[in-house]
């Protein structure tokens, strides 16, 4: 009889086991007894990095020590690139991330300039910054810089190891975070931030999940405390490579924000802290044990501004909503116009932009600064292509950068050079014919604007110099303008800031008053003696900024004092304890005349609003808590053009405070958009009157 188990194979199982006990055993000493030691330190092993922890950046104020720009304390998401790619589907990690920020509504960076959808194809709207890291990853992986988005993808799905299971939609994804991390190798910029300014919804769900590879990084963004003055304020944004060569000399670090435009990026060096640094002793998972400062961090200093935060809002919205009645207005008489037959339906006169500037009378400080169409500067990031896009360029600075002529708004100018050089005196009349026929012989007759403004061609009584300023007569300037010359214009032009920076910090156009040597690069013709002739009424190639326009009527208000306009008031330390700078006022020139020269123009502005020969501006002014004297300006902008609407005004006539200047873009005649300046000055007149808590927060800061 078989037995079923033989005694053999029982023997050799029982060895086989013994074996196999044996050799576990012998393991197993040699794990926890002879290199227990050595492993028990690996599992407790230390490491310490250092890291820069980024200063606050300062805050941005008003002339009151009301906040207009200030920080927000944030959350962003950073990858860990050793752990995730010590996963063994890196590329699924990714997705899984992604479908976790897009279900809390947040967004991850993805610098990829492809649809994300197929058939892929480069973005329309692609960045600077995109373009050049683009750029950069071609060299670095050697690509054709011709290749196609849909050749640039196939590389991609390659150099990822992205296999068929994935979607082109999912590819796409996996494509454009893992492109972010690599062009960053490929150009000096800063580190990868997957998602920025977390929700706290998606930082406790990773936390709670425990995803290995990301980490929780505090840091800051700008907080605004107003929806205005985005011209001024300025924004900030990680360095290009151009601005790291600059900043890196001042140690900035490579993800360092920095100022891209207007106060961010004039006062930089006060606004910007100083980074600290700190060491981080974590274990072998990555935990934080201990944390300790090397370097303190220093917050930048805050920035006042001599803007009243209060006026800046009022007077952006009276100019929008000034732009918008006169929108109205040129409708309706386009309509009314084409119903009779009798108007131009070629003109172009579409209103384009606009600009209010305020100051101070006896500082020179800008107290607003309004352009018109504007932006909202707390997105302008995400905006920014669409905004280089919109009609009528909101990103335009007008009132620091368009230039425009001044038209009859320079007679008081012209005016005083001539009473100064003894052209005329206060008393001189002189008799406006409508036609200054002077230079008739050689083909060049200009006209006064009433000889043209009614079928009977009237003209001006005689009259001196006053209410030659009151009826702003052509006749008049073209006469004591050709007996002064260009060359004396320009000297009190000069004086007067006109076509001269300002001293505002900000960045701001030169503009030009007219002269003999730089006229062919402007009019693209020789100078002639018409052009001394209009240079006298405003005209010709002078063009001003609205700043300067604005300095050049306080000036005028404090019978000739040009003052500087900076715009910075005082700074103060981090934690506001310590006053690092008080701005005093700068005189930057003085145009010296006789008192009776100027009580002249000051009366001749005094007429131009009060005189009921101005009928019309009587009735804008009437009401006014104020007796404000001003000049109406219409600058001619060539045939088919509607002519900018200028006016400028300071008050109050007796003591100054105040001065203002409009123009709006193919506004019409100044006349037409002084309602504007009116309600400026009503504004201002209203706020003088009160007093807030913010003002009462700044006395005690003095």
């Amino acid at each position: 009889m078989n037995r079923l188990v033989k005694p053999g194979r029982v023997a050799a199982l029982v060895i086989l086991i013994i074996l196999v006990l044996t050799v576990y055993l012998v393991f197993l000493y040699q794990l926890q007894i002879v290199e227990g030691e050595k492993y028990y330190n690996r599992s407790s092993e230390l490491t310490k990095t250092e890291r820069t922890v980024t200063a606050a950046r300062g805050n941005i104020l008003d002339r009151y020590g009301r906040v207009l720009v200030s920080n927000a304390e944030t959350y962003n998401l950073k990858i860990d690139t050793d752990k995730l790619f010590a996963n063994e589907d890196p590329n699924a990690v990714i997705l899984e991330l992604v479908d976790m920020v897009a279900g809390y509504g947040d967004s991850y960076t993805d610098d990829l300039p492809i649809t994300m959808e197929p058939p892929f194809e480069y973005t329309e709207n692609m960045t600077a910054i995109q373009r050049t890291m683009l750029d950069a990853y071609y060299v670095r992986q050697k690509i054709d810089p011709n290749s196609t988005a849909v050749e640039l993808m196939s590389f991609m799905r390659t150099r990822y190891e992205i296999d068929n299971s994935y979607t082109a939609e999912q590819m796409r994804i996996i494509a454009g975070v893992r492109y972010s991390i690599n062009v960053r190798y490929a150009i000096n910029t800063a580190d990868y931030v997957f998602v920025e300014d977390a929700s706290m919804e998606l930082i406790s769900s990773i936390m709670e999940n425990k995803l290995v590879g990301i980490e929780v990084e505090r840091a800051y963004t700008r907080k605004y405390g107003t929806d205005y003055a985005a011209h001024i304020l300025g924004y900030v944004g990680l360095m290009t490579q151009e601005e790291y060569e600059k900043y890196s000399l001042l140690k900035y670090s490579t993800d360092a924000m920095v100022g891209k435009d207007g106060v961010e990026y004039a006062f930089e060096n006060y606004l910007h802290g100083k980074d600290g640094k700190v060491e981080e002793t974590r274990n072998a998972s990555g935990t934080i044990l201990a944390t300790v400062y090397t370097e303190e961090p220093v917050p930048g200093n805050h920035i006042y501004l001599t803007i009243d935060g209060v006026l800046q809002e009022q007077t952006e919205r009276i100019l929008s909503n000034g732009v918008e009645i006169l929108k109205q207005n040129i409708a309706q008489a386009r309509a009314e116009g084409t119903a009779r037959g009798d108007y131009n339906v070629d003109l172009k006169d579409n209103i384009t932009g606009a600009a209010a500037v305020v100051v101070n009378v006896k500082t020179g400080e800008p107290l607003a600064m309004a352009s018109w169409p504007t932006y909202n500067v707390a997105t302008i990031i995400e905006d920014y292509q669409d905004l280089l896009e919109a009609e009528n360029s909101p990103l335009f600075n007008r009132p620091l950068m368009g230039t425009y002529a001044p038209g009859s708004a320079f007679k008081p100018c012209t005016a005083i050079a001539a009473l100064t050089k003894g052209i005329i005196n206060t008393e001189k009349k002189i008799k406006c014919e409508g036609v200054f026929t002077k230079y008739a012989a050689e083909g060049y007759a200009p006209e006064c604007w009433i000889w043209n403004a009614t079928k009977d061609h009237l003209t001006h009584p005689e009259e001196n110099v006053v209410d030659a300023i009151r009826d702003s007569c052509n006749y008049y300037f073209y006469t004591i303008g050709n007996d002064l010359g260009v060359d004396d214009m320009g000297e009190f032009a000069k004086a007067f800031g006109l076509g001269e920076y300002t001293g505002i910090e900000l960045v701001e156009a030169k503009g030009n008053m007219s002269n003999q040597a730089n006229h062919q690069d402007y009019a693209g013709t020789e100078w002639r003696i018409g052009d001394t002739l209009q240079a006298a009424i405003g005209q010709s190639d002078s063009v001003f900024t609205p700043i300067q326009m604005a300095e050049y009527c306080a000036t005028v208000a404090n019978s000739g004092t040009r003052y500087s306009s900076s715009i910075l008031k005082s700074i103060r330390n981090y934690d506001y304890s310590e006053k690092l700078y008080d701005r005093e006022p700068t005189v930057m020139s003085t145009v010296e005349t006789a008192d009776y020269n100027w009580d002249a123009v000051h009366q001749g502005m005094w007429k131009v609003l009060n005189d009921y020969v101005n009928e019309k501006n009587v009735e804008v002014w009437a009401s006014c808590p104020w007796t404000v004297a001003g000049k109406t300006g219409t600058a001619q902008k060539g045939e088919g053009i509607q002519n900018d609407g200028i006016f400028m005004c300071y008050g109050p006539y007796k003591d100054p405070e105040v001065a203002i200047f409009v123009v709006v873009e193919r506004g019409g005649a100044g006349a037409s958009v002084q309602f504007i300046a009116r309600q400026i000055m009503d504004a201002y007149i209203t706020i003088r009157g009160y007093s807030d808590t913010s003002e009462a927060e700044m006395s005690l800061l003095k």
